[in-house]
């Protein structure tokens, strides 16, 4: 299942149930730990589908940068995965403080990550929203919020697609009622 929203730029916003280990995209969003081990949700579905590699350059990563920020990703190779990137973003652990500009900040950070790179397409997972605990109707406004203002303020970006892929229909449900409580019909 698929809804979207198209800005007058031409970008769009899609909400997809799928898994993102399969989407077709230039690079895929990882919600990651800030050190970019890979050992659960996700991010460990991500490293199981796209090989070695990803575990490896995310090492290599860390070790020449540090442990990643809300608003400093990380970018590795896809390795196995119809993607050519993987976008590690940090989101906050529910609890920890300042939870929703941190969000904000690791989709933020993402995109921007993205268009620098020159992609074209992306699919992002609901940061944060499962082993990290941020309750889901409180994060789907704040990733729309997220991806409406990086689109407004972009008028001349390379990105031009955004799937906010989730696999779980509970998930799905949360955030296809905020997609269109913001985005009407």
């Amino acid at each position: 299942m698929t809804v979207a929203h198209t800005f007058p730029s031409g970008a769009q916003i899609r909400l997809v149930r799928a898994d993102i280990t399969s989407a077709t995209v230039d690079a895929i969003v990882n919600a990651a730990n800030a050190h970019l081990e890979h050992g659960g949700g996700v991010a460990a579905a991500i490293a199981r589908r796209g090989g070695p590699v990803i575990q490896e350059a995310s090492r290599e990563w860390v070790r020449q940068n540090g442990p990643i920020t809300p608003d400093r990703p990380a970018i590795t190779p896809g390795g196995s995965l119809p993607c050519r990137f993987v976008i590690h973003a940090v989101g906050p652990v529910w609890g920890e403080g300042d939870e929703d500009a941190k969000l904000a900040k690791a989709v933020t950070g993402a995109l921007r990550l993205a268009n620098e790179r020159q992609l074209a397409t992306l699919a992002m997972p609901a940061i944060s929203t499962g082993i990290f605990g941020f309750p889901k109707e409180r994060a789907a406004p704040i990733v729309f919020s997220a991806l409406e203002a990086f689109f407004e303020d972009r008028g001349e970006s390379r990105l031009q697609r955004v799937d906010v892929t989730l696999f779980d229909a509970p998930t799905f449900e949360v955030f296809s009622k905020s997609f269109h409580d913001r985005w009407p019909g």
